[in-house]
């Protein structure tokens, strides 16, 4: 299913266009999705309209091609999104965020880009998103992307400035020094990590060691924390085979 019935790219299949009655279906999935996201205890969720995903995908004008109250103007295109956000936010308690993802760019021609980002963050954030979380790409197999280190940084820091939302930096952030300066130079309000922390899933402790920090340990690894305390404890162990 799709917006309309436009493959990716040569040898791709044709998705369906959905109908009205699909994107009504869509919407009501997403609301109870963060239903049950709550009743799991999570304590904060995001709405995916990146990386090519359906949402993303009705945003940009290379992917949508509908002519009715879904496609065509940006007000159109940016309807679902904005509808999607006004039902999870009245399902979603108002003390817990509700963070946004997308992507900046399409880094394509003719597609999605940052003004258009810019305009969509400003109608999202009476809607009663939290923060935006700003990544790229994802509609377009020919887009030309500049990857390096922090290359989508300066997204979050372009929309946290002339939008007035908090925003989350992604993409190839790998060091500690390196997210602390994101923070501190206020290019952005959180710094978000994956691939980092699936090659370290002790990247947070490694990170308060560098940065002289104290941060608290999980209770279920307690038992491996130098003096071993319920208190936060900096992460200056030595290695477990010579305590």
């Amino acid at each position: 299913m799709a917006p309309s019935a436009v493959a990716f790219d040569e040898g791709c299949s044709v998705p369906e266009a959905l109908t009205d009655e699909g994107i009504d279906e869509i919407r009501e999935a997403f609301v109870q999705a963060a239903r049950r996201a709550l009743h799991a205890g999570f304590r904060v969720a995001e709405i995916h309209a990146a990386h090519g995903y359906l949402l993303h995908q009705f945003l940009s004008p290379l992917s949508n091609r509908r002519s009715d109250r879904y496609g065509g103007s940006f007000e159109n295109r940016t309807r679902l999104l904005r509808e999607t956000v006004t039902a999870v936010r009245a399902a979603w308690p108002d003390h817990l965020p509700l963070l946004v993802r997308i992507s900046v760019t399409d880094w394509a021609e003719g597609g999605w880009d940052t003004e258009h980002s810019i305009e969509l963050v400003r109608a999202l954030l009476p809607l009663g998103v939290d923060l935006i979380d700003c990544s790229s790409a994802g509609t377009s197999p020919k887009a030309r992307i500049p990857v390096g280190t922090g290359y989508q940084t300066r997204f979050a820091e372009q929309i946290r400035r002339e939008t007035g939302s908090r925003t989350g930096a992604v993409g190839l952030i790998t060091s500690p020094v390196q997210a602390d300066h994101i923070i501190q130079s206020g290019q952005a309000d959180l710094v978000l990590l994956a691939r980092e922390m699936l090659r370290d899933p002790y990247w947070p402790l490694r990170a308060a060691r560098e940065l002289g920090r104290q941060t608290p340990w999980p209770v279920q690894y307690l038992r491996a924390a130098p003096a071993h305390t319920p208190a936060s404890l900096p992460y200056t162990a030595e290695p477990a085979d010579k305590q």
